[in-house]
């Protein structure tokens, strides 16, 4: 893939971790192709490799989509979720203190975009948590599957109006880490298990965005003012 369709990639899967991107969101050709100065062929191309994630649809005669995951999907997606992390967890030994250093500044910044009522950057840090807490512990190669399954349990959050305080999930984090500090790995792996499950148990019902399509489009895809997605090496 060229760079200009992985940049659109990551930032369309950013968006959706910041919950900026809602599902069922009209992504058009056009307008993805004026906001990032490309062709539509570009645009097109970086829309099938979503495709492909399970990200956007094609929906005949009226273009790309959002995907708008079913309560089943998300049930599977969380289940994964469940198996990967508290595997990861299962193997982490005592991690180094530059690890947990690593891991707490995380938590910190998630704290500071909830005093700031920073929303996406709030969303964006609460949900890249996981991934961080898989590659700090070593997991490069699941780091890509994780940020996927964590996107589409952030559209099922999304579209199901989960009411999950973003507080609650910070604090959760933080207990984590510190049985993570103790070296007490099944209490890690317990309190990890309960917080994807109080995640996934805060899943409500749907409501609609009455907001005009492209100026949802256009908010939803501008920067985040924080970290950008990380890159795996």
């Amino acid at each position: 893939m060229s760079s200009n369709q992985v940049q659109i990639a990551q930032q369309v899967v950013e968006s959706i971790l910041a919950q900026k991107l809602a599902p069922g969101e009209r992504l058009g050709e056009q307008e993805l192709a004026e906001l990032f100065g490309v062709s539509r062929t570009l645009v097109r191309e970086a829309l099938m490799q979503l495709q492909a994630r399970g990200f956007v649809e094609v929906r005949t005669r009226k273009g790309w989509y959002v995907v708008e995951p079913s309560i089943e999907e998300a049930r599977d997606a969380f289940s994964a979720r469940r198996i990967i992390e508290t595997g990861i967890l299962r193997e982490a030994g005592r991690p180094l203190q530059s690890v947990l250093r690593r891991l707490r500044q995380h938590i910190a910044q998630e704290e500071q975009a909830i005093e700031e009522a920073d929303a996406a950057t709030r969303a964006f840090l609460l949900a890249d948590f996981h991934v961080c807490l898989a590659e700090c512990l070593g997991h490069r190669l699941l780091c890509d599957v994780l940020r996927d399954l964590t996107a589409r349990t952030t559209l099922a959050a999304s579209l199901y109006q989960s009411k999950h305080d973003a507080g609650q999930s910070c604090a959760e984090h933080a207990g984590i880490v510190a049985a993570l500090e103790k070296g007490q790995l099944e209490l890690a792996r317990q309190r990890m298990l309960e917080h994807i499950g109080s995640v996934e148990a805060a899943l409500g019902s749907s409501a609609p965005d009455a907001t005009p399509a492209n100026e949802r489009l256009r908010a939803a895809l501008s920067r985040l003012t924080r970290p950008p997605l990380r890159k795996v090496l």
